[in-house]
């Protein structure tokens, strides 16, 4: 009787947490609607600030932010990917390689203003890229790398092994194997982490507020040399660093509800396509 008295307790408390952390983040959520909602207009999605931010739009951090998930995707997922293969495909699993994961896996909690400092002295001092997209970019890749090779890697062993040896005793190559009868079945997986990358990219400070952004630019960028503007950043400088931060205050909720729905949206189209790759390759 204990037990099933114990499991029941245990039960409660779970699905407790699990409701008390969806309330507060529906809280939040819904502040920030509420509050950010009335000042979402075309001139606020279509025009640069004005006023130091206390007047115009937030265009430029709209499109420095593209720029700079775009290019944290264009370098994190090929490299990701292709380290996840190798890991889990190609090499020996022996201590070298648990030490090589257990090396991902901390660099995967390493505080994002350390790898700030890292694309700093690497990309901005060292490389002599300068405080720019390209910069920025890299340095966020570096840092959401360990998270899609984990996560890439789990969905490549999720595949059953008889699919593998099938494969090679038809004749294929490794590689073939790994083409044809491996990646199909894993790229659901693989495209959770590119959400995982998108969320983290996009909402951090840290990084680009020391390699990448500036608070204000009076033209959208040119190259990828170029400063940008980008939501987080620009948030930060209204919510802390603004003189009259009270007054800018609708701006700062209108700027975190543009950064949320972006967010929301890019996610939302990964979540579209892993829905249809995870239907079309079933096992």
């Amino acid at each position: 009787m204990k037990r099933p008295l114990l499991e029941t307790l245990f039960a409660l408390l779970i699905k407790g947490v699990t409701y008390f952390v969806v309330a507060v983040i529906g809280y939040i959520l819904l502040d920030i609607i509420v509050k950010g909602a009335p000042v979402i207009s075309i001139e606020f999605l279509t025009t640069a600030p004005r006023q130091s931010g206390a007047a115009g739009g937030i265009f430029p951090a709209i499109v420095g932010t593209f720029y700079l998930v775009g290019g944290t995707l264009v370098v994190a997922l090929p490299l990701g990917i292709a380290s996840a293969i190798y890991l889990s495909e190609y090499a020996d699993q022996g201590r070298l390689t648990r030490m090589i994961r257990l090396a991902i896996i901390t660099l995967a909690g390493v505080p994002s203003i350390v790898f700030g400092l890292f694309g700093l002295g690497l990309f901005v001092i060292f490389l002599n890229f300068g405080a720019s997209i390209l910069a920025g970019s890299l340095t966020l890749a570096c840092m959401v790398l360990p998270v899609v090779i984990v996560a890439s890697e789990e969905a490549l062993r999720a595949v059953p092994r008889a699919y593998r040896e099938a494969s090679l005793a038809l004749g294929a190559t490794k590689w073939q194997t790994i083409r044809k009868n491996v990646l199909p079945y894993s790229v659901s997986g693989m495209l959770t982490a590119s959400i995982l990358a998108i969320g983290r990219a996009a909402g951090e400070t840290a990084p680009i507020l020391l390699t990448a952004a500036a608070f204000f630019l009076p033209k959208l960028p040119q190259s990828v040399f170029d400063q940008v503007m980008a939501l987080p950043y620009h948030l930060y400088i209204l919510a802390i660093q603004h003189p009259e931060a009270h007054k800018v205050r609708p701006m700062q909720y209108g700027t975190a509800l543009v950064l949320v729905a972006l967010v929301v949206s890019l996610s939302f189209g990964a979540i579209v396509l892993r829905s249809y790759f995870r239907k079309k390759y079933r096992w």
